[in-house]
């Protein structure tokens, strides 16, 4: 019979490294590791006990953490992902007969599996977009029958900043939609799962993208700017919110070892980490649609304003890349694809992956 194995020893093999580090895909910024400083921030709040479900001392400092970035008023409830995120905040402003209106692009119709109409019991209004971006214009094209028991009322404008198509909403823009849903009675959710990623292409704070220009309810990402878990549901104008803590706990969106989540959240936002990851995420995108701009057969579908970039390849030659390189085909009726840039991305990698491309291509 072989040795016994010590517990240590099992522990070891258990936590033997199961993957190349030097390989980068260009699918999601979600596949991207944990920032440094967060998993120091996670060992600083490991040692000894705190009380659970966010009575722990990191979740009440985190207040003034966000308050420092969104204004006095903003309350933050984290929970452990961005779809939970959507759902809790949506729920928190709607009444069960209340609808959302959104982009058809937006993340809470195209990739939440109706998480929204299912476990939120929501009933989104779609508009097309041109870019993924809503105007009072296009909100209009559902913003109507109030009063009429056969239709969903309209409650809520939800808008993601940056868009599902790496596009990016000014603070002007915003602050028209909001003063335009506002003037009809309806209310503003902003999904800013890469608000900071927006926020570091216009070189403006992230209240000014939201506080300051009447957003409501706001769902805050995290993971995808260097975070190992968690977003938060932030409410901006706690007037019109009415039980977001219940809210998520029935979403199963509470966490017991808050401590983890908020520590994260504070690493990220009490100095300059948000601006330095999204910056460099947003360079590195940048420098990648550069990169492959005049390679033949390659056509950008949009400008790269945060850190995505969408382009039109030859099918074949997108399946070839996509055996050495992880990326999603955006829409297969066009053959468009997305390439995502993240904080850990690097100069090489954008170079080592443009020269494939124009291999593929040649």
């Amino acid at each position: 019979m072989p040795d016994a194995v010590t517990p240590a020893e099992t522990s070891a093999t258990a936590a033997a490294r199961r993957h190349d580090p030097d390989v980068r895909g260009f699918a999601s910024d979600n596949y991207a590791g944990v920032h440094p400083e967060v998993l120091a921030a996670i060992a600083l709040a490991n040692n000894g006990h705190q009380v659970s479900y966010g009575e722990d001392v990191y979740t009440e400092h985190l207040q003034e953490v966000f308050q420092a970035h969104f204004g006095p008023r903003a309350q933050a409830f984290p929970v452990f992902n961005g779809t939970g995120a959507n759902v809790v905040a949506l729920q928190a402003v709607t009444e069960r007969w209340e609808a959302v209106i959104c982009a058809e692009t937006a993340h809470i119709h195209v990739d939440e599996c109706g998480a929204p109409e299912k476990m939120g019991g929501l009933k989104l209004l779609t508009v097309p977009t041109e870019a993924g971006k809503l105007t009072p214009e296009l909100i209009d094209r559902q913003a109507w029958g109030w009063g009429d028991q056969h239709r969903s009322q309209p409650r809520v404008v939800s808008i993601a900043e940056s868009t599902e198509l790496g596009t990016v909403y000014t603070a002007d823009e915003l602050a028209e939609i909001c003063r335009h849903a506002h003037d009809h009675g309806m209310l503003v959710h902003l999904d800013g799962s890469r608000l900071a990623n927006a926020a570091a292409s216009l070189g403006v704070p992230m209240r000014a993208l939201s506080t300051d220009v009447g957003v409501d309810i706001m769902s805050f990402g995290g993971t995808k700017n260097g975070l190992m878990f968690g977003e938060a549901v932030v409410v901006l104008n706690p007037d019109v919110v009415r039980g977001v803590e219940y809210v998520r706990k029935m979403s199963m969106q509470l966490g017991s070892k808050m401590r983890f989540m908020s520590v994260q959240f504070e690493a990220l936002l009490a100095g300059d980490l948000w601006l330095r990851n999204a910056s460099h995420a947003n360079a590195m995108a940048a420098r990648l649609s550069a990169a492959v701009a005049d390679i033949p057969g390659v056509e950008l579908t949009r400008p790269a304003q945060s850190n995505a970039v969408f382009a039109i390849l030859p099918r074949e030659a997108t399946e070839r890349l996509q055996k050495r390189f992880r990326f999603y085909t955006w829409n297969e009726g066009t053959g468009e694809v997305r390439w995502m840039t993240s904080f850990d991305t690097t100069e090489a990698d954008i170079d080592t992956f443009a020269a494939a491309v124009r291999e593929e291509l040649a």
